[in-house]
């Protein structure tokens, strides 16, 4: 089995509710959706054979020990096939699955060998389209499992579709944890206020039991 990837690393989870763990981190090749803000190069930098990943994958967690292996991308569950033989010969050890909250029928396919879930919610200025509808699907599978969400807030997010996304996960449940995440900005994005983070999560609050405002710290520490 080959295996799209554009690296695997060790290092510390900068985003969410595991921040500052040590995971390892496989990064598929390949994204369905093209976000404004994405800082992230999803490009395919090589084709590894499965026996070579977990081979790799091994030596990193024997190096320092380690809380999960992050399956992260680009969109990693467009490789879901791998993700369940990945789980299998990684028996024992936490799947992270980092994911835009998309692909409910890939979902479904891998939800039995998921510990984590993070899920991206994607707002509608931020992709040219409204994905809730997916969201919610996704998210009511993915509360099988430790799910959290993140949503990604620039200078254009409105309160609109703000309120929107908040209101979709409250339908599912209002216990799911919700990140907000300021955006790190690059080129051609503005970013939000802080005045205007305080807003939003105080909105959120009143829908949500638990709302968080973390940015991108790896950004902040300069690590993968």
């Amino acid at each position: 089995m080959e295996v799209p990837l554009v690296e695997i690393f060790s290092s510390v989870q900068g985003e969410g509710k595991y921040v500052g763990c040590r995971q390892v981190f496989v990064r598929f090749a390949d994204c369905n959706l093209r976000c404004r803000y994405c800082d992230t190069n999803f490009e395919c930098r090589g084709q590894w054979q499965l026996n070579d990943l977990i081979v790799e994958i091994e030596r990193l967690m024997a190096e320092v020990p380690t809380h999960s292996i992050s399956l992260t991308g680009g969109e990693p569950l467009l490789h879901w096939g791998v993700i369940n033989e990945l789980a299998r010969r990684l028996s024992g050890t936490k799947i992270f699955l980092e994911t835009n909250g998309t692909l409910v029928d890939e979902l479904e396919r891998v939800i039995d060998v998921i510990d984590i879930v993070s899920m991206d919610v994607k707002l509608p200025h931020s992709i040219g389209r409204d994905v809730f509808e997916d969201h919610r699907r996704f998210m009511s599978t993915a509360r099988r499992k430790d799910l959290y969400v993140k949503v990604v807030l620039d200078g254009e997010t409105t309160v609109e579709e703000f309120d929107r996304a908040v209101e979709v996960i409250g339908s599912v449940s209002r216990d799911i944890l919700l990140i907000l995440q300021p955006v790190t900005v690059v080129e051609g994005i503005r970013a939000v206020p802080s005045s205007d983070l305080l807003k939003f999560q105080a909105r959120a609050l009143r829908h949500l039991s638990d709302v968080r405002v973390i940015p991108q710290t790896h950004r902040l520490i300069d690590v993968p």
